[in-house]
């Protein structure tokens, strides 16, 4: 499974926001060719709410265990919660394994799981769980709402 066939998957979810950051836009250089998921119905970016999944094409600073920088490899971050990925993630692989869930090397402890990747064993899985994690979003922007 290719990266643009992931978006693709995220774009056609009712509500959903895909921002792709490219070369010569307002996003730091860092963020270009990344993907970054919301619940958004409204098309703009929210301010005050993280992501609930995201598409990283390369190393960060603070983040390199997953050996982003060869080139062609990406790794899909989805915000499961904590209970989720508990159950998720039973082993622990090399980080850099491809097409294998891991708890996210920075996030982990908050609920993020990651794939590198994703293939044949993972592909399923990691679509099922952005659909769900845009559902969450979707129920705590209700939730947001309806005490405002």
């Amino acid at each position: 499974m290719d990266m643009n066939q992931i978006i693709d998957a995220v774009r056609g979810l009712d509500g959903s926001l895909v921002i792709t950051p490219e070369a010569g836009s307002n996003f730091p250089e860092l963020s270009w060719g990344d993907a970054y998921f919301y619940h958004a119905p409204d098309g703009r970016m929210p301010e005050r709410t993280q992501p609930y999944g995201t598409i990283i094409t390369k190393d960060y600073p603070d983040d390199t265990t997953s050996a982003l920088d060869t080139p062609g490899r990406f790794r899909v971050n989805i915000h499961v919660g904590r209970d989720a990925a508990d159950s998720l993630v039973t082993a622990s692989e090399d980080p850099a394994d491809e097409d294998v869930l891991h708890r996210h090397p920075l996030y982990g402890a908050s609920g993020w799981v990651c794939v590198i990747d994703p293939g044949e064993r993972t592909a399923q899985t990691v679509l099922a769980l952005l659909r769900q994690a845009h559902e969450d979003a979707r129920t705590r922007a209700e939730r947001r709402a309806s005490r405002s």
